[in-house]
């Protein structure tokens, strides 16, 4: 996992609540265990309105998705991550997440950002014509004159900022774990 500590850039001003992992990434597209390639079928059911945030040139390659309340919710389903961060979606900013999708999210190395609705709100106005930045050391939101703070669990903000999953914590520990295994005969 790649280390965050800050994200900065335009981020698209989606704004919609109830966001589930269908329309995150379709079932039809759970068959593949690669990440590469899910980006292109990322919010396609959105995509497939005219004129959609995702399809305009402003906001091409945004690094931060500002979302409504309930985002995530749905099945459970790690290619939504997968895909989204295929997108080159790095965070995401909503009132609430679902807790399947925070989880995956984490584990996937994508920041779930939660700010009260009416700071979402004035970020989505502010996003709409300045970068936003997102700062997991001071844990702030930042886009034109405008900061927010927000929390986050200490143990996923270091596990994000140091860029360790639960494989690369496990492996931090590779030492002491074969002399285990080596003192009780594994």
């Amino acid at each position: 996992m790649t280390p965050v500590n800050r994200i900065s850039g335009r981020a698209y001003p989606l704004g919609r609540d109830n966001i589930d992992t269908d329309v995150i990434i379709a079932a039809d597209h759970l068959k593949t265990t690669t990440r590469s390639g899910l980006g292109k079928y990322a919010f396609a059911p959105i995509r497939a309105e005219p004129g959609n945030v995702f399809d305009d040139p402003e906001f091409a390659n945004a690094p931060i998705l500002i979302a409504g309340a309930n985002f995530g919710c749905g099945s459970s389903r790690e290619h939504a991550a997968w895909a989204m961060d295929d997108m080159g979606i790095r965070a995401v900013i909503a009132p609430g997440f679902s807790d399947i999708f925070s989880s995956n999210a984490y584990k996937n190395g994508l920041v779930t950002v939660v700010l009260p609705a009416a700071d979402v709100a004035s970020l989505m106005h502010l996003a709409e014509h300045a970068p936003v930045t997102i700062d997991l050391a001071d844990m702030t939101v930042t886009a034109g004159n405008e900061q927010f703070a927000f929390t986050l669990d200490p143990f996923r903000r270091a596990s994000l900022m140091s860029g360790l999953d639960e494989i690369g914590l496990t492996l931090k520990s590779e030492a002491a774990i074969k002399a285990y295994e080596e003192r009780v005969g594994v």
